[in-house]
């Protein structure tokens, strides 16, 4: 099982880098149409997929221990979405060995890395802020 969740969460890194980098090379990320916006579907789905993101940012709250961790991984989340999530899960995976058990991924506190979620943090600002270049100095 574990096997398979690592080839799953790099499988969700491949097909949201392909899909983010075809993406970006077609349209700024702020460059919605307001036929896109303003679509009841579109907006529910975007509620959906936040309110995933912190449901998932409450088992990390609860895992991690450091406090300056948990609010850097949720930061992270919140802007990487399941680039986060992704890396966040092989990290676990890969802190185990293959012939281990799942309780040690899911129900372990360990004391967190501070560099990555940082960094995650730090670039998620600045990817935003430079999409979002033409709506703040215009």
């Amino acid at each position: 099982m574990i096997l398979f969740l690592r080839g799953l969460f790099l499988l969700v890194l491949a097909v949201m880098t392909w899909g983010t980098v075809r993406a970006s090379r077609a349209q700024s990320m702020f460059d919605l149409p307001a036929a896109v916006t303003g679509n009841l579907w579109f907006q529910v789905t975007l509620f959906d997929a936040y309110f995933a993101f912190l449901t998932f940012c409450v088992w990390i709250a609860w895992k991690e221990q450091r406090r300056v961790a948990r609010i850097l991984w949720v930061v992270s989340v919140l802007l990487w979405g399941n680039f986060a999530i992704a890396t966040y899960m092989l990290i676990e995976l890969f802190r185990i060995p293959a012939t281990g058990s799942l309780d040690e991924v899911f129900t372990r506190k360990r004391p967190g890395n501070l560099a990555l979620p940082a960094t995650f943090a730090v670039l998620g600002i600045i990817v935003y802020l430079a999409s979002a270049r033409s709506l703040l100095f215009s």
